[in-house]
Order: C-alpha cells, then structure tokens, then sequence
C-alpha cells in the first residue's frame, strides 16, 4: 500500500519562515538560502497560510549545510579533523525512546521564559556580534558575547570560536605545505575544548554544535544521538540533518536510523534527508527517484529547485543521463544564475561528449563568477573534452585552491594525470580526495587503475575492495577487479568477481559472459564454460543480432557436445547447421564438425546406449526371478 503523501501546511510555511529569520540572525546563509528556496517554491496562496501566525517559542535558529564553496563564517565546509580517530562502527546504541516524540526530552517553560528575557537584553550584543561575524571578525564575536546568557549569544560565541579554531588549523597546515610533517588534513586541537563548552547543552543549536564536534572526534554515536535531540526540538534546521547523514557510512545504517526519527516517515524533511543522504553516498535508487516526485508534487515543494536538482543527481547517479540533463535544464529555465550543481551537469554533458552545449556552458558561467570551484570544474570538463589535459588540470587545481574540499576536483584532477599518463600525481590526487570523504567509491576506484597502471596489482586489489564495499551492485568496478585477479593469475578469484558483476548488469549483457567462458575455459571447466557461451547465442538470437556475434560461441559448445562428453548432439547439430549456412568465419570449423566428429559421436553414442542396455539385461537375469 502506498504511504499517503505529507501535504504542506501553515505549520511547514511557518517553520520555513522561522528558518529564514533566525539563520539569517545567526549569519548562518546556506541554510537560510535552502530554507528561502524551499518557502518561495510554494504558491503565494499556501506561503499565506502561516503569515497570521508564526510561532517564536523555540527560538527558533540554523546553521547551515556544507556549501561546496568555503565560506569560513557561515558554514562548516573547512572540516579537520581531531587528533584521535577510531575506527567507525556499524552499531546504534540510541535507546528506543528516541524513536518515539512523546518520549524526548523538551526545555520547560519557564527556562524557554527566561531564555527570552536574555536574549532581550543580549539583543544589542548579539547584533553587534553578527555584524562582526559578517566581516569574519570572530575574535571579537567571541570576546563582546562572552558576559550575555543567552543560547543565542552562547550559539554565536561557540560557532566563532569554532571557525576561529578552523583557520588556525588551516594556517598552520598549510605552513607544512610540501613537506614530509604535513597531516593528510588540517588538524583542529581546539574540539575537545569546545565540546566542553556543549557538552551539557539542552538548546537545539547547542546541541547541533556538540552533534558537530562529537562527529569530529569519531564519537559518531554520540554524534547521531545529539542530532536527533536538535531535530526533535526544531526539525527545520537543515544543517542538523547533513550532519546526521555525515554519521552515516551506508544505505543499511540509513535504513536502521530512520525509525528512530522523531517525524512521521512521510515528513518533507525526513524524505529529502532520505535521497541527500543515499545521493551523497552515491547509491540512489529508483525509489528515491520517486520520493523525490514525491517531494515535487503539488502538495509539496512543486517548483523547489533544490529538490529538482536533488532529482537531477538521482538521475545522474542511475546514469539516465538524458533525463538528468533534461532536469538541470529546467532549472536552468528557472534560474540561469543558480551556480549550486551546477558542475553536475558539466559531468553529464562531459559525459555525454556535448562539446558545444559544455562550451556555452563554461562561457555563461564563467562570466557569472570565476572563483566558485564549481565554475572551475565546468571550464576544467571543457579543456579535458577537448583533450588539453594541462589546461584541464590548472582549472581542477584550481577549484582545490579555492575549497580544499572540493572533492569532485581531486577526483577529477586524478582521472587527469590518469590520461597524461602521470600514475604519481594520479595517485596523490586521489589520496586527497579519499581524505575528504572516505565514502566516495570514485576515488578508490581511481587509487585501485592508478596503481595498476604501475602493475602493483596487490595494491590495486585493495582499493578495489574498498570501492566494492561502496558500490557492490557496480558491474565497472567489479569487472576491473576480476581482471586485476586475472593479470596475477588468480582465475577463481577472477571468476567470483565477474559473477558478483552479473548481479548488477543488464540480463542481455554478454561481454562478461564471454570473459567468464575464456575464464573457465582456461581453469579447464569446460561445462561451465560452454554454458556462458550458450548463453550468449540464446541472448544474441532473442535480441536477433548478427551470426557474427554469436558463431564462436556456437562453435565451442557444439564441440564441448561432440569432442568433450557434454552429449547433447541434437542441439550442437543444430549450432552447427546455424552457422555452415552463414557467413561467419568459423563457417570452416562447422563443417568440419558436422561431418568429420558429429557422426563418430554419434556412433560413439549409439554404441554406449547399446553396452549400458546389455549390461542392464544382463545383470537382471543373474539376479533372477524375485521370490514372491
């Protein structure tokens, strides 16, 4: 039975507008922009829904979602990491109760009461405090806010100290710039220290700072545990859910965390945190495909570009290319100035090798603004179509320079050296990229050909392992890791990984069953090889493709039949006979087989049937008569 849909009401325009307003306060702009966007795609009619009353209880504030371009003072897209790590864990310690509304924890009165009459009295502190912020002054923030009381000052004052924290890591990193002391990343000290600061938070905001910083010190549980209390007090803070989703390190541990969500299944945000989450993974479904229709239909967000391009990356991950691109030109109709994912749809027509519409591309946008990485990665997709791969590379270097975590651009600027034949670099490329987001299967897959472009294969084979591990319905990667196997010799090990690539492949595919029949043939299983060969003519005549395509495969299993003991002479006479009235180059080795070795196997086969019928006789007259 199909869930119904939410439909939106006074209640999401009221928490949308409120989104605005205190994000904004709090110099928090990405995650006003999303909340904005997603207000002014409702009609005029329904936005009126919650003008008469829009409710201020909560205090109501956001910090925003990671924006690819570094924006030090309000977001969080300069991320280092802590001095200690562990390794993560696949498990959920969140107690039941968190599951359920009723159950959680929910400031008092009174302290909502006071806390209002603080921040009345911060009022003019606060102000001051985000005009330097705006000016990205945060040691100032921090020391005018730290006499007021409220959580709103608090906010303010432990978010400054934070991105103060955040330049002083990435000064000093990269002091160490091409030297062996260099961290793989900038390393903040400052997050136990600031941690300290939250740690006995109740204010939502509060507790979506400790949910940062506990996710920082690979603390994840603890991470995902104080998100959750952030979303149960003030669900619209779209930053609180990227940080959940940053907990994740699949689609199964999604699947376990969305009962425990304080919001009905059907809820807006839980959907769009659903496809965010599994896109950011790089393993949508056509189920979030129709979540996001979902999310687009007229009781919903119908003209939201947000969630149009959340449907567009949808596409672009299930490679439905053509429609993808079909959805950012919508967009584009909407917005031609929206430079978020933008660099997406350069992927698509690099993809698609449209030179002509990736040049206007580059070209509108360059001239919009040149220092977005993203506009660098579109004017990188150009040079690389056309083959200028140093060009290519600048532009890719220079979207880093701009966000070192700008991991589309390392992984790109690999794939780059790839092609100039630049193994080094390639690798060093991906590295950085593995060390901005560890679950991008791309830049293990780039790790696992660089290396074995080097013909380290044992090295290569652990890259591929873990690019598997991210995407184990990918027929690419599985298929480059079997024949990674199969240059060391490891046939079996070959075979298993092109029989894990049929899992995900098309039912008419035959190229992987032509490499498993050569595969098996080679290990000397030859009834395992004639049976992907057998499966490649029934394909190929289903689909009525040319004899060509299908004669050697026809061939060996008819000699598999006739020279080999597979005994089934009636279906190799019939291969044989399809292919000595064609065309095909193993027209010879038909005829040969037809009327040299199909008569003596069948002779050979008469005569067995007549020695297996005389020794059945013969063994029922020496037992006799039964005795009744």
């Amino acid at each position: 039975m199909t869930e119904s849909v939410y439909k939106v009401d006074a209640e999401v325009v009221a928490g949308l507008r409120n989104a605005v307003r205190d994000c904004s306060e709090r110099g928090l702009l990405y995650a006003s922009k999303w909340a904005a966007e997603l207000l002014c795609s409702l009609s005029p009619a329904k936005r009126h829904l919650g003008q008469a009353t829009v409710p201020h209880a909560n205090f109501h504030t956001s910090t925003p979602a990671r924006s690819r371009s570094p924006r030090p003072s309000i977001s969080f897209s300069m991320q280092t990491p802590a001095p200690i790590t562990h390794e993560p864990v696949h498990t959920f310690p969140l107690q039941p109760p968190l599951g359920d509304p009723s159950m959680l924890p929910v400031q008092p009165p009174e302290v909502l009461q006071q806390e209002a009459i603080w921040e009345a009295e911060d009022a003019d502190q606060i102000a001051m405090a985000k005009a330097f912020m705006d000016s990205k002054e945060y040691l100032r923030v921090i020391h005018w806010l730290r006499p007021c009381k409220s959580a709103k000052a608090a906010f303010l004052r432990v978010y400054s100290q934070y991105l103060e924290a955040e330049k002083e890591a990435l000064r000093e990193w990269y002091k160490l710039e091409n030297t062996r002391e260099q961290p793989p990343e900038p390393v903040n000290t400052s997050l136990h220290d600031l941690l300290e600061l939250v740690k006995n938070a109740t204010d939502p905001w509060l507790l979506f700072l400790k949910a940062v910083f506990l996710y920082r010190l690979s603390r994840r549980e603890e991470a995902m545990e104080s998100a959750i209390l952030s979303i149960a007090q003030y669900p619209w803070n779209w930053s609180t859910w990227i940080a959940l989703g940053d907990c994740l390190a699949d689609g199964d541990e999604l699947s376990s965390l969305l009962p425990l969500l304080p919001l009905p299944s059907n809820h807006p945000l839980v959907l769009m945190f659903q496809v965010k989450t599994l896109n950011s993974l790089n393993s949508p479904t056509d189920n979030e495909l129709g979540l996001c229709d979902r999310l687009l239909s007229e009781d919903c967000f119908p003209r939201s570009m947000w969630i149009m391009a959340l449907r567009g990356n949808v596409l672009y991950y299930l490679h439905d290319f053509t429609a993808a691109e079909a959805q950012f030109r919508k967009i584009l109709a909407i917005d031609p100035y929206r430079v978020d994912d933008i660099d997406i749809l350069s992927n698509i027509l690099y993809v698609s090798e449209n030179n002509n519409a990736l040049s206007k591309l580059a070209h509108d946008y360059l001239a919009i603004d040149k220092d977005r990485p993203e506009i660098c990665c579109i004017i990188g997709n150009y040079y690389s179509l056309r083959a200028e791969h140093e060009k290519a590379v600048k532009y890719f270097r220079r979207a880093t320079q701009l966000d070192r975590t700008y991991l589309a651009a390392w992984t790109l600027m690999g794939h780059e050296f790839v092609e100039m034949k630049n193994s080094h670099a390639a690798i060093e490329a991906y590295r950085k990229a593995v060390d901005v987001n560890k679950k991008d299967y791309r830049a293990w897959y780039g790790l696992a050909q660089a290396y074995e472009l080097l013909g380290m294969h044992q090295y290569a084979l652990y890259y591929y392992q873990h690019a598997t591990a991210l995407r184990p319905y990918d027929v690419r990667i599985w298929q480059a890791e079997g024949m990674c196997y199969e240059e060391m010799g490891r046939l079996k090990e070959a075979t298993e990984c092109l029989r894990r690539a049929l899992i995900g492949a098309d039912p008419q595919e035959t190229t992987i069953h032509l490499k498993l029949a050569k595969l098996h043939h080679d290990l000397e299983e030859f009834a395992e090889a004639a049976a992907y060969h057998r499966r490649i003519v029934e394909v190929c005549r289903s689909a009525q493709k040319p004899i060509q395509e299908w004669s050697k495969s026809a061939v060996y299993v008819a000699r598999y039949h006739i020279l080999q003991g597979g005994g089934d002479l009636a279906l190799a006479r019939q291969y044989l006979e399809w292919v000595s009235v064609s065309n095909a180059e193993e027209v010879t080795q038909a005829n040969e087989l037809l009327r040299r070795h199909l008569p003596a196997a069948v002779m050979r086969q008469q005569q067995q049937q007549q020695q297996n019928a005389a020794s059945a006789g013969g063994r029922a007259a020496s037992e006799g008569p039964s005795i009744a």
